[in-house]
């Protein structure tokens, strides 16, 4: 009879599909905004006043958040961001495909959730201060169209 033991949060992998150059540098903190839901319209039937209908409308999804301490500007991570958002539209936005895998003591994937058009629309740098002895730490986040619970 096997148990199950409820995955850790902490061990996770991110890849970004189609990178180039390859990002070695993929190694984050927190992951945050796996999120998606419907929001309902209310529709007042005429004549029918003993409830109101409550229509779905297409889903929304957060931004995806990704943490991690500051690399190199050689990163390809970086220079995809630096291109996006600092490029004036100069170029055509290249969106990616995201797959994040919370994984088990073994690195074996017990849930896999697939990320589809992701982009960055916010590249933050935490506070820099001279008081504290810790790690710069980027934050960037990606606004994507699906999101799918592959397993």
């Amino acid at each position: 009879m096997e148990l199950f033991s409820p995955p850790v949060a902490f061990h996770f992998s991110v890849m970004f599909m189609g990178m180039v150059p390859p990002v070695p540098d993929m190694a984050f903190q927190e992951v945050s905004g796996l999120e998606s839901g419907l929001e309902t319209e209310t529709v007042v039937e005429g004549g029918e006043n003993r409830f109101v209908h409550q229509l779905p409308k297409p889903a929304k999804r957060g931004n995806l958040q990704l943490k991690r301490g500051m690399t190199s500007y050689a990163s390809g991570l970086v220079q995809w961001c630096k291109s996006t958002i600092e490029g004036d539209f100069a170029a055509a936005i290249r969106p990616k495909d995201i797959t994040v895998s919370l994984l088990n003591e073994m690195r074996v994937p017990v849930a896999v959730w697939s990320v589809g058009n992701a982009y960055p629309v916010k590249w933050t740098v935490g506070a820099l201060d001279a008081m504290k002895n810790e790690l710069a730490v980027e934050t960037i986040e990606l606004a994507y169209t699906t999101l799918e619970r592959k397993m």
